[in-house]
């Protein structure tokens, strides 16, 4: 099962990868980050709450003492990450942004090693060096440089990775107790209903006056983020932490394939670099073990 894990995992991050296909139509319909996360939290809840309804009512049952695991990837994951790498898009570049985003394996070797007791083998640590360092030349910012970000801005980059790390870190110690898609599901409803008083009904009216519109937020709902979560998590049920979040870095592999296939970006030398150095790490991941 923990070879099958690997691949669930890498598949997530692939599908994660595909976002940007749906994020581009919502800022051309001409919706704001916080709307476009809205949206996309919403549409996946509603779809999950359809599907369970249709094969597991079970399921839906939870204690409310656990609430507090889905207020974790809810809010503080899947909310706080989103807004604080849409703002560093904003105020920065996207290449700043992925760099920043990809201290999340940083954090979860970490926190595993801090929550979960995980070891911390020499092959994690090369294998993580080597992803970080896979994503930042992924990223294009490096190895050209540019302007230094205010401490603001470098806090926030980092906000992302760390928000980002805490899907993994709390979702792992919500597997423990419920079936994956039970902490999918939560994490969804929660993040919806956080989000509702902020952007929601605004969200909501514009989206539903063009059918165009509606298909994207569909989409962004089902790929990146339904079919995304699901097979990430039944993945991270398997193996440990800190593996899982350096196999999740083919994800700007992915984009970058799409970038340029898609939206016919130029893929430098280094880029090229960049991609096989996460290869190599995603390998070795698989490979490495605690002893």
């Amino acid at each position: 099962m923990k070879k099958r894990s690997y691949a669930f995992i890498g598949m997530g991050a692939a599908f994660w990868a595909s976002i940007s296909i749906f994020v581009n139509g919502l800022y051309e319909a001409g919706f704001s980050a916080l709307e476009i996360v809205f949206l996309r939290v919403l549409s996946a809840t509603l779809i999950m709450l359809v599907y369970i309804s249709l094969t597991n009512r079970d399921l839906f049952n939870i204690r409310f003492s656990d609430l507090y695991y889905f207020i974790g990837t809810g809010i503080f994951s899947l909310v706080f990450f989103n807004w604080c790498y849409f703002t560093t898009i904003r105020e920065a570049s996207v290449a700043i942004a992925a760099i920043l985003l990809y201290t999340a394996p940083i954090f979860v070797l970490l926190m595993s090693r801090m929550v979960f007791k995980e070891k911390l083998s020499a092959i994690k640590v090369i294998a993580l060096a080597i992803a970080v360092t896979g994503c930042a030349l992924i990223s294009g910012y490096f190895p050209s440089g540019g302007a230094l970000l205010s401490s603001k801005m470098i806090l926030i980059g980092l906000g992302s990775g760390f928000g980002y790390a805490l899907y993994t870190i709390v979702g792992k110690a919500a597997l423990e107790k419920y079936d994956p898609m039970t902490v999918i599901t939560y994490t969804f409803v929660v993040a919806s209903i956080g989000l509702l008083p902020i952007s929601g009904m605004g969200a909501l009216a514009n989206a539903s006056h063009n059918m165009g519109t509606l298909f994207y937020v569909l989409g962004l709902g089902l790929i990146p983020t339904v079919l995304g979560y699901i097979l990430y998590t039944k993945g991270l049920h398997y193996i440990d932490a800190s593996k899982a979040s350096i196999i999740a870095a083919v994800e700007p592999v992915v984009a970058t394939t799409i970038g340029i296939s898609v939206f016919h970006e130029v893929l430098s030398i280094w880029q090229f670099a960049g991609i096989m150095m996460i290869l190599i790490a995603v390998l070795l991941a698989q490979k490495g073990n605690d002893n």
